[in-house]
């Protein structure tokens, strides 16, 4: 479990022209110094249970390698689940996770402001910004490409309402316009209990950045979440869209003008989610998506002008997250120099841009032949991208949804191949044949056979990290459980969750596929809402793409279960 000191463990090697730097950050001390809450647990026991007490089912495993095929469909309506079981707020009659209710209504009432609503980021109670804008950013760029599929699977309301949950909340903690509201909850203090959110006793301290204290890498996330959002609802709610758009456009000009790193303006966030990669990836982001919701010029001229002094076209990079966004940079302007929608004086740039963007892509697909060590990235014995141990899923499937869409625009280009550090030359195909095998791995088609989908398949993890579903549902059970009743009651219990955390991705098993399903073990079985965004695009496209396989090959449509809701699963 996560406690004062733990971490969402993220490093990264960025490789640059002068060579190779690799940066580790956690939610705590380090990867050596995971302390546990109460002393419950040590870093050498958690060790010891991720290496030693993992039994690998092999002939399971050889069962589910040979390729059985899954129901995307099942998985995109689960998914979306999962966002409602993370909400925050007051619920609306429309929720269809039913063990979950109203939670954190008195957010903000200390600083006199609004921040009721928004999302839990994992198995807590705290509202990380800078996490929940990227996971924002990642449903509608799912929604951007894939839209059409998902509607098409009859999920469009439920994926707008998982957006909108999100954005909304963003107009909320957006309080003037060099004003960022970026916490809620304290985590040192969170991390000591064990609760439902429906009786939190925690502190609902909220933490801001504005020009005094500022968080460019915040601000800059939530800028490119509230636009890439505005792109989506332009259709169906253009009034909302403008407002979006609205607040996008001012953040990004505060977080520009007032720059520095958010996690020096609230120090409670250092040991949760520090900002390793500075802010500059962020405010390139912003920058990208900006030009992509308004074609306006000035956002692609910053763009190319701040490419190099940002580190857009000179970092060289294997993994892709709520913290180094660099790799979705170089893809999105990569998109634009296959798409000819810049100009002339841009183009040397773009191109620059590119040849990075096809390292991070050839890094996927283990083919840079130049670079260094560190220059591909690893690979499990079963297949799957491995980055680190900390929850290595959120790198899979985020490394799964850019190697499908880059697959896509090579493909409207008409470009049939990649070009890898080195000069190797690959085929477009063999992209996309990646990003379809790590999402049929998240679902199953891996050594263990397990779905580490929470609630798809017959096989997913039981014990996930995650207090509400740990515990008894408040509607069934209103009797208050203190802050560390939950430990003595229900933390150590060995038996499965009473309330099952349908399309949660967990943070998936180590470097040799081993994964041990115990709700000690955070680093494998916390889920978080940024695991799953990307895939809600993944599995709509996937989706499409499984029906027109089976309608060439004469066979029926899939049957999908007609439940959705938790307790149906």
């Amino acid at each position: 479990m996560r406690a004062a000191a733990e971490g969402r463990a993220h490093a990264k090697t960025l490789t640059g022209g002068s060579g190779s730097s690799s940066f580790c950050a956690m939610r705590g001390a380090g990867f050596g110094a995971v302390a546990c809450l109460r002393g419950r647990m040590l870093a050498a026991a958690l060790l010891l249970l991720v290496s030693s007490s993992v039994v690998v089912f092999v002939d399971a495993g050889a069962a589910a390698m040979e390729g059985k095929g899954h129901n995307y469909g099942d998985a995109l309506r689960k998914s979306l689940l999962y966002f409602e079981a993370q909400r925050s707020g007051r619920l609306p009659h429309s929720q269809r996770v039913a063990w979950r209710d109203h939670s954190g209504l008195t957010d903000g009432l200390e600083q006199g402001v609004d921040l009721v609503g928004g999302y839990y980021d994992a198995g807590d109670h705290v509202k990380f910004g800078l996490p929940m804008a990227f996971t924002v950013t990642m449903l509608s760029w799912s929604m951007i490409e894939y839209g059409d599929d998902v509607e098409a699977a009859g999920e469009l309301g439920h994926a707008l309402e998982a957006i909108k949950w999100g954005t909304d909340y963003f107009i909320k903690a957006h309080t003037n316009p060099d004003e960022l509201w970026a916490e809620v909850g304290d985590g040192d203090t969170d991390h000591y209990c064990w609760q439902r959110p429906e009786d939190m006793t925690t502190s609902r301290q909220a933490y801001k950045v504005d020009r005094d204290r500022p968080g460019s890498d915040v601000a800059g996330e939530t800028a490119a979440a509230m636009a890439a959002a505005s792109i989506v609802f332009r259709k169906a709610n253009p009034h909302y869209a403008h407002l979006l758009l609205h607040h996008a456009q001012q953040l990004f000009e505060f977080a520009d003008k007032y720059r520095g790193k958010y996690d020096s303006s609230i120090a409670e966030v250092k040991s949760y989610y520090a900002s390793v990669s500075g802010y500059k990836d962020e405010l390139l982001w912003a920058a990208v998506w900006l030009h992509r919701a308004t074609g306006k010029d000035e956002y692609l001229d910053y763009v190319v002008d701040k490419a190099d002094g940002f580190g857009g076209t000179g970092w060289a990079i294997n993994e892709f997250s709520w913290d180094v966004k660099y790799a979705g940079v170089q893809i999105l302007a990569a998109r634009l120099l296959l798409r000819g929608e810049h100009s002339a004086h841009h183009r040397s740039t773009l191109e620059q841009y590119k040849a990075k963007a096809e390292h991070y892509v050839c890094a996927c697909l283990d083919r840079n032949t130049a670079g260094g060590a560190d220059t591909n990235v690893e690979r499990s014995p079963g297949g799957m991208l491995y980055i680190r141990q900390w929850n290595n899923m959120q790198y899979v499937t985020n490394a799964a949804f850019l190697l499908a869409a880059y697959a896509d625009y090579l493909a409207d280009a008409g470009v049939e191949t990649v070009t890898c550090a080195g000069g190797d030359a690959v085929e477009a195909g063999e992209v996309f044949a990646l990003a379809r095998a790590q999402v049929d791995y998240v679902l199953g088609t891996n050594p263990r056979g397990i779905s580490y989908l929470v609630g798809y398949g017959g096989k997913y993890p039981n014990r996930v990290h995650h207090r509400a579903a740990s515990i008894v549902p408040y509607k069934h059970s209103k009797e208050f459980i203190g802050c560390t009743q939950g430990f003595d009651h229900w933390f150590g219990r060995r038996s499965s969750n009473p309330n099952v955390l349908v399309g949660a991705i967990v943070g998936g098993p180590d470097r040799r596929d081993r994964f041990s399903d115990n709700r000690e073990n955070y680093m494998q079985t916390e889920a978080c809402t940024y695991n799953t965004a990307p895939m809600v695009g993944m599995f709509a496209k996937l989706n499409r793409m499984a029906q027109e396989e089976r309608a060439e090959k004469g066979v029926a449509p899939a049957r999908t279960p007609v439940t959705q809701t938790a307790a149906e699963v």
